[in-house]
């Protein structure tokens, strides 16, 4: 798939910049040389000034215009610049958090295979030593699925099998597939969208996983289905430190991760509720953050146009997006 490249982009608005720039010193030396001409062959019969006024106007102009946009190309420019900087700081973070995600679980299932092979266990702990390293297989295995979607979302090739689903029983269905503790559903009713039900399971375990990961032990969370105005909503709320007012507009990019003073090591990527929002956009969906600051907690919230709902602008193409590459 071919990628539009945008006037925005930096090497563009260089490239226009130094246009402006060059056609700017151009324009003062042709100036500066006609004016030479015109003094040489008039001498002083006729006054400069009346000879060279409308030019004069012409260039005091134009130069103010090319400045005025080889400074706003600079500001582009260091803008993209800033921004690429906050990217490269949050690529920094990102490995290192995921090399540590991925470290743990090794080194754990290394230490039960270490165990097992040099020592006499009796059959209840190999259970229980299988069932842990399983456990941890499925981490890393979750791992490295969402960096695969991100990347396949990045390249513009996310894979969809769209269907029409009942909402509620679906994501209950998906909710039995992880087994949460202290997690209340709550169904007010239900109605069908067209969704990819994987990657709905993905949207639902990153919310849950993200609402127990800033709660307490023992916190409560909860998950609300209903419908209001030909959408299906599932708000997803937890009790645990909320979200300062000025991190809610960041919450959903790349890489960013919120910090919790209390718990100054909670583990993540960084990544999920960028691929939440990514897979709800293609879902024709939305998703938003409700949350009064600290110690509040916060309520993720995610809306899908019901089937009904769908006009067939957007139907045809849901139902056409199989799986591509």
């Amino acid at each position: 798939m071919k990628h539009r490249v945008s006037f925005a982009h930096p090497v563009i608005v260089f490239i226009i910049a130094q246009i402006a720039w060059i056609s700017l010193v151009g324009m003062w030396i042709y100036l500066y040389i006609s004016n030479w001409i015109i003094l040489k062959k008039v001498g002083t019969k006729f006054s400069i000034e009346i000879l060279t006024e409308r030019v004069n106007i012409f260039m005091l102009i134009s130069g103010i215009g090319l400045l005025l946009l080889i400074l706003g190309g600079m500001y582009v420019i260091f803008i993209y610049l800033a921004k690429q900087v906050d990217i490269a700081k949050s690529y920094d973070n990102f490995i290192a958090s995921v090399t540590h995600e991925l470290k743990s679980p090794l080194a754990s299932i290394q230490l039960y295979l270490e165990t097992l092979k040099k020592r006499s266990i009796p059959e209840d702990r190999k259970e229980e030593f299988i069932r842990l390293m399983l456990k941890d297989t499925e981490r890393l295995k979750n791992y490295i699925d969402s960096i695969l979607e991100v990347s396949r979302i990045e390249q513009r090739r996310p894979i969809f099998n769209f269907a029409v689903l009942d909402g509620a029983e679906t994501v209950k269905s998906i909710i039995e597939d992880f087994h949460y503790k202290n997690l209340r559903v709550i169904s007010d009713d239900s109605g069908n969208i067209v969704a990819d039900r994987d990657s709905l399971a993905i949207v639902v375990r990153n919310l849950l996983d993200n609402a127990f990961r800033y709660s307490r032990p023992e916190s409560q969370v909860d998950i609300h289905m209903y419908c209001r105005k030909n959408t299906f909503i599932i708000d997803v709320k937890d009790r645990g430190i909320g979200i300062p007012l000025s991190d809610q507009k960041n919450i959903f990019n790349k890489f960013y991760r919120l910090r919790d003073p209390n718990k100054p090591r909670v583990t993540g990527s960084g990544l999920g509720l960028y691929m939440v929002k990514e897979i709800v956009k293609h879902h024709k969906g939305r998703v938003v953050v409700l949350s009064g600051g600290l110690g509040s907690g916060a309520t993720f919230r995610v809306s899908f146009p019901l089937y009904s709902g769908l006009n067939r602008k957007l139907l045809k193409p849901l139902l056409n997006k199989h799986k591509s590459a």
